[in-house]
């Protein structure tokens, strides 16, 4: 599963790792979610090439898109064959730079956010697939799903699955929908190495979209994230009496 991200490193070494040629400038984001604008790196024509796309997949074939469930991941195991990716694993696959991602994992009285990164440092690339959706006044929207596989054994003693992540040397191979098949690509969606990620808790102020600063990937201690989760509860008990004509939001 991955639903929130984080890219921190500078736009230009961005640039350098996927080799595309635009110069975006954008500052770094420690709170990426579903359905806001995100960097995506594809091949066009044998050139890569940097766009901005919407997180919240849409199947061209789709009528109503608030009829459509939000998705955000695509899971390696089906992606070949389901109705919503089967043509965009053989024809628009992607990659998403990022620089680590959230999970929840539950710790039975309170669910702690844990921020996972690579062990060794510096960006990383999420396998993504991506469609246009044509509205039917001709409107277009591009957007993206990362693909998810079995979590490693190390990572998955907080959470089954994990994005799957696409190694430089790899990039052609992925990107390369032309003169590479779908099964060929699909060989390339395999658990990361053991070692490939590290990790530590964080605060939950990550829960909330609308925070967004360096704060919320540094560590916590046990105590630091035990206390949060006592001050929370006033708050939990609160929510309880929301009448069920109110309106949930996606996190």
């Amino acid at each position: 599963m991955c639903g929130r991200f984080v890219i921190t490193s500078s736009p230009e070494a961005l640039r350098r790792l996927f080799g595309y040629g635009e110069q975006p400038n954008f500052p770094a984001r420690y709170n990426i979610a579903p359905t806001q604008p995100v960097p995506v790196v594809l091949l066009e024509r044998g050139v890569r090439r940097f766009m901005l796309m919407r997180w919240g997949f849409l199947p061209a074939w789709t009528k109503d898109p608030k009829k459509f469930g939000l998705v955000i991941n695509a899971r390696s195991e089906t992606v070949i064959d389901k109705p919503a990716f089967k043509n965009a694993i053989r024809r628009r696959r992607c990659l998403i730079p990022a620089d680590g991602y959230y999970e929840w994992p539950d710790l039975g009285a309170r669910k702690q956010p844990l921020f996972v990164y690579p062990a060794g440092g510096g960006p990383i690339a999420f396998a993504a697939l991506w469609e246009t959706w044509v509205g039917p006044n001709g409107e277009e929207l591009d957007t993206v799903a990362i693909v998810t596989t079995v979590a490693s054994a190390d990572l998955a003693s907080f959470h089954p699955r994990m994005p799957v992540t696409i190694a430089p040397d790899a990039f052609d191979l992925w990107l390369d929908c032309a003169n590479v098949d779908a099964k060929a690509a699909t060989s390339l969606l395999t658990p990361a190495p053991l070692g490939t990620f590290a990790w530590h808790e964080v605060s939950t102020a990550v829960n909330r979209t609308a925070n967004d600063d360096p704060r919320l990937i540094e560590r916590v201690s046990a105590e630091e994230a035990a206390a949060e989760a006592e001050a929370a509860k006033p708050r939990a008990r609160a929510s309880r009496k929301i009448t069920s004509s109110d309106q949930g939001s996606l996190f």
